[in-house]
């Protein structure tokens, strides 16, 4: 039996964190679907959001609590780092993403340009224009940060860069990469670092709309 359950769909960028958590914490994950809006999601999360995590009879929405739950529950190497101060700037990047960085490279770009269209509707090229030069400021901003570092919080990875990597690594997919991804070297390195851990081979899904 898995150690824990995650309800959501694989390409979802925040379902995605989750998984890569629980590899990075070598914990095994079974990985539900779920029917949008439907009352079985409602009873699992009150505002129809992925992901949810069960783990026994404990249950979590909300991907920096779950990811915070795995780290602080299970055995294996922290995700977190030692001190007060650097556990505050993983929520101020965690906050960061979830407030900016996902809203203007992933939902205005990354989802009008993939999603979109896989549903039979059309990518709303003013959205996408109007959003571009707010995704390539985001991207600066995690750039110059990585600049003075390997990683968002120091020299080994924390939740912040899982929060992270599927918003730079579906950025980089779409033909606005080349605007707000692509230049940025110190993202570009970091991009190539997480891609190359075990955990991303492990969880790595389809395009978002697949």
């Amino acid at each position: 039996m898995a150690d824990i359950k995650l309800y959501g769909f694989a390409p979802s960028s925040y379902t995605w964190t989750t998984r890569l958590a629980a590899e990075e914490k070598g914990i095994t994950h079974e990985l539900l679907p779920i029917e949008f809006g439907s009352d079985d999601h409602k009873a699992l999360h009150p505002f129809a959001k992925i992901p949810i995590m069960d783990h026994g009879d404990n249950r979590l929405y909300e991907t920096s609590a779950i990811c915070r739950y795995i780290d602080e529950t299970f055995d294996g190497p922290s995700l977190q780092p030692a001190d007060a101060f650097g556990r505050a700037e993983v929520d101020q990047w965690n906050s960061s993403l979830v407030d900016y960085y996902y809203d203007w490279c992933v939902r205005r770009i990354v989802v009008q340009r993939v999603v979109v269209p896989t549903r039979g509707g059309e990518t709303d090229e003013e959205m996408v224009a109007d959003a571009v030069p707010h995704a390539k400021y985001t991207m600066s901003v995690a750039n110059e940060k990585l600049s003075n570092s390997a990683y968002l919080i120091g020299d080994e990875p924390t939740i912040a860069d899982f929060m992270l990597l599927p918003m730079v690594f579906y950025s980089a997919q779409v033909p606005e990469g080349e605007q707000t991804v692509k230049g940025h070297s110190a993202l570009e390195d970091w991009l190539g670092r997480m891609q190359e851990r075990p955990s991303f081979a492990a969880t790595v899904p389809g395009p978002p709309g697949s």
